[in-house]
């Protein structure tokens, strides 16, 4: 660090003059800001596990409850891209205390909440006040640490971000157990003033930073209203159709059309006007940037892998297997240690080898692994669960971190803030796809098999009367009278056949994603690469 700094800006375009650790080491700058990360990725997994009990405590429907996580993820969709701007209006630290202040109250004001309204009121706050908190981060460590230890800084930084999904179902299903929905939201406060007491005594605004806000209020803060506007409605429509889509059997539901209809105009209407504004609200052109526009896209497909298998396999556990959700929750766990203990190998990597190299056999690791899981029986046990999650495990921390630092390189400095904010709309936007595409997969998939598999279930199939008759007769010798014998025999067929149903539609879905991770292994050799040991020209 200190030989970077020498001489006061080092070769590659990155300043000390940006830096929020001041004269402090910068690694307490990545245990500050993790803090903060923790609670409010945490929190994006914690609620979903409490939803029953929220319904019943609340007397609502379970489809009225799950609202609760719409709304939220809805206003952390439309947050996100327009974060970066207000960091550099606000202020990058007043900023981020401002957002970790108001996540800390609507979190209290949903533990609270005695309806259904005021508490997703308060989970839309959240969402809008946690959504830029991450693209905040990110810019932070970027202006803090130079590109040589910029992969490590991500890989310390990136191990809250992993293991926060990971750990949510299993706190939440203790603490409803154990206690009530309500601390599923109350455990947030104390962490939340913690973060910002450590945040206002550790975290500097630099002067460069403060030059730059004054620069861009000069002659008039101009607010591109109508661009805000467009992008809020594209990303927030989009966010109800993916979310509620499955749910509410997508285009045969009105409200389902207009989102989409919605979503898709917004879109092509903004997509021309931000292009055409000097100063846009959301830098689209941004995308335009071989690096970033490419790193966007792998972000979008690890974004699609991490959030869907991390809801699938416990589904799968649960609904297959008859695992409870604490038991399927554990078979993760393994996983999140694979993911901590290759993080840092990681972030050492990224200072000697091509992060294209990494990227790539991230990918390739993913893709075998989903081969792997799409091997997997009714007949597996916890460990092969556990192992097929490990390997998967395994190979993200090679995809976050060299992505992270890659997207940077040929942006300017004072470009960091609204580059964060589009990379982290880029990874919500796949992890949203993701979630909804493999919950649209499987429902095809499982009455696709089912449809099949019930046609040998008939009287004219030998297989199926032998096999009757050989389950009644064994219910009878367990000293089941005839006729109950025969009807329980015909019950447990039936439900033999949608357990394997069910396996065979999660098996089509883990080979759809390893068909998708292996084809865009190519998009590579699109980016911009650099030997080992030298860092990025022009990085930011």
């Amino acid at each position: 660090m200190a030989g970077a700094a020498r001489g006061g800006r080092s070769d590659d375009g990155w300043t000390p003059a940006r830096s929020v650790a001041g004269n402090r080491n910068p690694w307490t700058i990545v245990g500050v800001i993790s803090i903060a990360t923790f609670m409010t990725v945490l929190d994006t997994s914690i609620v979903n596990v409490a939803l029953n009990h929220i319904a019943g405590s609340l007397a609502v429907s379970y489809d009225e409850a799950t609202w609760v996580t719409t709304s939220f993820l809805v206003a952390t969709a439309i947050i996100i891209p327009v974060s970066g701007w207000l960091a550099d209006v606000i202020g990058r630290k007043r900023y981020y205390m401002i957002s970790v202040a108001l996540f800390t109250a609507a979190s209290f004001m949903c533990g609270i909440a005695p309806n259904l309204t005021l508490l997703i009121v308060a989970r839309i706050i959240q969402g809008a006040a946690g959504g830029g908190l991450a693209a905040v981060e990110q810019s932070m460590l970027v202006d803090t640490f130079p590109p040589r230890e910029r992969g490590l800084a991500f890989a310390a930084y990136g191990i809250v971000v992993i293991v926060g999904p990971i750990v949510g179902p299993i706190l939440g299903g203790v603490i409803t157990d154990n206690a009530s929905w309500e601390w599923c939201f109350l455990i947030n406060v104390p962490v939340g003033m913690l973060s910002l007491f450590l945040v206002h005594l550790f975290v500097d605004e630099p002067e460069a930073l403060k030059r730059d806000r004054r620069k861009l209020h000069e002659g008039g803060l101009r607010i591109d209203f109508v661009g805000f506007l467009l992008v809020a409605l594209f990303l927030g429509c989009l966010e109800i159709t993916l979310d509620r889509g499955q749910r509410d059997d997508w285009f045969s539901n009105p409200t389902i059309v207009a989102t989409a209809v919605i979503s898709a105009l917004a879109l092509i209407l903004a997509i021309p006007w931000e292009l055409t504004r000097d100063k846009p609200i959301v830098p689209i052109a941004m995308f335009g940037r071989r690096n970033f526009g490419f790193a966007s896209i792998f972000l979008v497909l690890t974004g699609v892998i991490i959030f869907g298998t991390t809801l699938f396999i416990p589904q799968l556990l649960q609904e297959v297997m008859g695992y409870t959700a604490t038991d399927a929750g554990l078979a993760l766990t393994l996983g999140g240690l694979a993911t901590i203990v290759a993080m840092p190998v990681s972030g050492l990597l990224m200072g000697r080898v091509d992060p294209r190299y990494l990227i790539g056999g991230s990918f390739i690791v993913q893709g075998f692994a989903l081969f792997h899981m799409s091997h997997l029986s009714t007949d597996m046990s916890f460990m092969d669960a556990a192992l097929a999650r490990m390997m998967q495990a395994a190979g993200i921390p090679f995809l976050f971190v060299p992505l992270t630092t890659i997207a940077y390189v040929g942006l300017r400095p004072e470009e960091s803030n609204q580059a964060s904010a589009m990379m982290n709309v880029a990874r919500n936007l796949g992890g949203t796809i993701g979630i909804s595409s493999v919950q649209t997969m499987l429902a095809q998939r499982e009455q696709f098999h089912q449809a099949r598999l019930v046609e040998g279930l008939n009287p004219l199939n030998p297989n199926y009367t032998q096999g009757l008759a050989q389950m009644t007769q064994q219910l009878r010798d367990a000293g089941q009278l005839s006729s109950d014998a025969a009807a329980q025999a015909v019950g447990r067929l039936y439900a033999s056949m949608t357990r394997q149903a069910a396996m065979l539609a999660y098996i089509d879905v883990f080979h759809v994603l390893m068909i998708v991770v292996f084809a865009a292994v190519p998009l590579l050799f699109f980016m911009r690469g650099r030997p080992p040991g030298q860092a990025p020209a022009g990085a930011a």
